[in-house]
Order: structure tokens, then C-alpha cells, then sequence
């Protein structure tokens, strides 16, 4: 098996870094943060595209930051637009579509980017990876195969609540128990954009069969 140069992107957990890491392939964390998954002789705490343009790279797996582009803070999109916040997070989002590595995977939750780009090419859960979790992943692709799901499991417990106006609602058990946890925003958005580990093994584990099929961007 060839040994890939792979770079995951605003990644501080690592957990994608360390499933292809224990496959035998030479994988970094990238990250403004330093990294919270044990490894810091495998991370990058510096500009994600200062890190990209000082390599060459096989793959690059980003996972920019969604606070100004998931429709779950639309009811914020109003000021966001008028600070320029949400300009600069597209920018970002486009600057890593368009870099020069010959195999790419972006993921956001649900949000704007479907529109001022394109749809995504698929859109996964944990639960169809073997984690007992709902939390909609969209993905954007080039040079790489949509993800197979490896094992399907129940979606996991809700929490209930009722919200400030009266109306019934639910959210996922482990995003409930993430804004429990969390003691600042900064935390918060650590916790919520964690990546399910069943869906970074299948990363680690299909996208780096030499006989991949390819979806281009």
C-alpha cells in the first residue's frame, strides 16, 4: 500500500488525523488551536494555507468553520452580512475548494454554501457509520469516492424541551450534552463540530484504496 501525505484542516481533536495515522499513512492536524488528541509532534498549530503551500500533498480533508454559514444561526445571517463575518467565512470555505491538491473532501453542516457554491455531494450521518448519533454532515468532493456506509445503527436518544415560545422540541442527546458541558462559546463550538469516529474511520479506510472511483468537483 502506497503511504499518503494527508492534511486534515481546522482539525484540534484529530480523530480523522489518527485513523489514517494508525493505517500507516503520514497524516497532520492543522489548526489555530492546539490540538486536544494527544499528538502534537502530528499538528500544525499555524495558517491552514501557509501548511498547504509549504507541501505536496495526496489528500486534503478540511472542516472550516460553519458559525457563519449553517442555517442553524440564520436568525443571525442579518448582522453577520453587515460585519462582513460571513463574506470572509465563504472566502475561506472557497480558498480551500480551489487549492491545489489533486483530492479534496469539505465538510459543513447543512447550510448557505449549497447555494453560493454548489450541493454537496453527499450528506452523511453517524448512524450510518455505527455511532448512535444523528448530526447531518454534508460533504463536498473532488477526486474522491462518496463515503459507503459501513454499519447501520439506531439514531440514537433525543432530548426534549419546550422552547421560550411554547413550541415542542427535540435535539440530539450528544449536542444536548455538548451545551451542557460547554462553559464557553469557544467551547461549544470545540464540542459541536466533533467528528464521529465511525466517520472518520470509513475516511481513513476508503479513501485510500488504490481502485477509488473519483467524483469531481
Amino acid at each position: 500500500m502506497k503511504q499518503l501525505k494527508i492534511l486534515v484542516g481546522c482539525e484540534e481533536s484529530q480523530a480523522v488525523t489518527k485513523a489514517f495515522r494508525a493505517l500507516g499513512h503520514e497524516a497532520y492536524s492543522c489548526d489555530l488551536l492546539p490540538c486536544s488528541g494527544g499528538h502534537p509532534e502530528w499538528h500544525f498549530k499555524k495558517d491552514i494555507f501557509e501548511v498547504i503551500n509549504s507541501e505536496k500533498w495526496d489528500v486534503g480533508i478540511f472542516f472550516p468553520p460553519c458559525t457563519d454559514l449553517a442555517v442553524s444561526g440564520a436568525r443571525h445571517f442579518e448582522r453577520k452580512i453587515a460585519d462582513g463575518s460571513q463574506g470572509k467565512s465563504i472566502d475561506f470555505f472557497m480558498q480551500l475548494v480551489n487549492s491545489e491538491i489533486p483530492k479534496i473532501c469539505i465538510e459543513n453542516p447543512i447550510g448557505i454554501m449549497s447555494g453560493k457554491y454548489r450541493k454537496p455531494d453527499q450528506i452523511v450521518q453517524p448512524w450510518q457509520f455505527g455511532d448512535k448519533a444523528q448530526k447531518s454532515t454534508c460533504l463536498w468532493l473532488k477526486g474522491l469516492p462518496k463515503l459507503q456506509h459501513t454499519k447501520i445503527v439506531e439514531k440514537g436518544e433525543f432530548f426534549e424541551f419546550t422552547s421560550a415560545k411554547g413550541a415542542k422540541k427535540r435535539m440530539p442527546m450528544w449536542y444536548y450534552q455538548a451545551l451542557k458541558d460547554a462553559k464557553t462559546p469557544e467551547q461549544r463550538r470545540t464540542l459541536r463540530s466533533k467528528t464521529f469516529q465511525g466517520i472518520a474511520d470509513a475516511m481513513a479506510q476508503q479513501w485510500t484504496k488504490p481502485e477509488e472511483q473519483t467524483t469531481l468537483f
